[in-house]
């Protein structure tokens, strides 16, 4: 997921003052050392703000692991000790979190953000202490690896990236619905939205597809209703609508009343239960989003982890970030048992070398980009409902 980070170097006065007083003269760890009784987890997430719906989510998942591998004795007998700050769905609050993280409570490693933007947010500051940082479900491509090129040393994903999603679904409507033409809109303040507009359009075209419009909106827009009655003018048969929940829910009820009945489809920024409450769940029918799983998936891995959800959630469904969240904390912990250390240079290299680890989000082996190659989910909206329809692999 990838939010703007406009605020991000509100925060830079601050980072570098903090900076500083981080590290030891000779740029050594500032986290705890492997004498703790505990491994200290550092959690940086949207827990409140205008994306906290996945922040939360994300959280009750990180929770339910660290429970589970505490109550079987921790990893080489350390328990994990969850330190939570709640970075406000804001870059600037991201940066400022990792500071405390890494710089008061000296954490091992720390999970977040759930966004692109806000873990971008924070990669500085893991770099320069070296932490690791591991995003659960930070999409945009240059989390791990910056905008200049340059490999985020400290810095690692659970999810997959935008251009596979943005790809899968480009081929889910071309192969899969036959669809000849589609039109775009997206959020053009979001790098998420461009991202993954870009790779459906190269996908969609080089599989004989035309788009035959492209429109945007912004962040915190709530009309769309003269947008789409230009698209509605296009005839696509097919739009891809890659964007958050708050406006897709809007932009699904809108489309619908204005006749357009056409297959929509987005990616796992459409993932909350929010997204029912705010389209409607007839509006949502015939509308398809890529994911990271599907609670319906009958893998047993997937269904244990859906019964103990359920069993914690009053019979509650684990969306996506849940299952993410409890994966994040998994790869985490694999990483920490194989390095035989809590210093994170060891779990970093760790990380780096992970093959073939079975989680919850598919069986997972991390890239020289430190990203996962992984499958992705294929789900459609039906009567509110997620439905499994497919999984495609990388």
């Amino acid at each position: 997921m990838k939010k703007q980070m406009a605020k991000l170097f509100m925060a830079s006065s601050l980072v570098a003052g903090i900076l500083a007083g981080c590290s030891g003269a000779n740029g050594a760890s500032s986290t705890g050392s492997d004498n703790s009784k505990s491994i200290k987890i550092g959690v940086n997430l949207e827990l409140s703000g205008g994306v906290a719906s996945y922040g939360e989510s994300l959280a009750d998942g990180i929770n339910i692991a660290v429970d589970e591998i505490n109550k079987k004795g921790g990893i080489d007998g350390k328990k994990i000790d969850v330190v939570k700050v709640d970075n406000k769905s804001d870059a600037a609050e991201a940066t400022n979190g990792a500071i405390k993280l890494t710089s008061q409570d000296h954490v091992n490693a720390i999970i977040g953000a759930a966004t692109s933007g806000d873990t971008v947010a924070q990669a500085q500051i893991a770099n320069d202490n070296k932490t690791v940082l591991l995003t659960p479900s930070g999409t945009s491509p240059n989390v791990t690896v910056g905008d200049n090129g340059k490999l985020n040393d400290f810095v690692f994903r659970t999810s997959f990236i935008d251009p596979f999603q943005g790809t899968v679904a480009a081929n889910f409507a071309a192969k899969k619905l036959k669809v000849k033409n589609a039109a775009i809109f997206a959020d053009s303040s979001s790098d998420y939205a461009k991202g993954l507009s870009a790779a459906f359009k190269k996908t969609f075209e080089a599989a004989g597809g035309k788009v035959v419009t492209e429109e945007a909106y912004i962040a915190k827009d709530t009309d769309f209703r003269s947008t789409l009655t230009r698209i509605k003018a296009k005839n696509p048969e097919f739009i891809f609508i890659p964007g958050y929940y708050e406006e897709v829910g809007l932009i699904v009820k809108q489309a619908r009343e204005l006749g357009i009945n056409v297959p929509l489809m987005g990616a796992d920024g459409w993932d909350s239960p929010k997204l029912v409450e705010i389209a409607g769940a007839a509006a949502l029918n015939n509308t398809f989003i890529t994911n990271h799983y599907s609670s319906e998936d009958p893998e047993k891995k997937i269904q244990t982890f859906v019964t103990t959800f359920k069993d914690k959630n009053k019979g509650e469904l684990p969306n996506a970030f849940n299952a993410l969240g409890y994966d994040t904390v998994y790869l985490l912990a694999d990483a920490i048992k194989r390095a035989g250390s809590t210093d994170s240079t060891k779990i970093k290299d760790a990380l780096a070398e992970t093959k073939d680890l079975s989680l919850v989000t598919g069986i997972v082996s991390i890239d020289k980009n430190h990203n996962p190659i992984k499958s992705a989910t294929i789900l459609e909206y039906k009567n509110g409902k997620q439905v499994f329809k497919t999984k495609i692999n990388p």
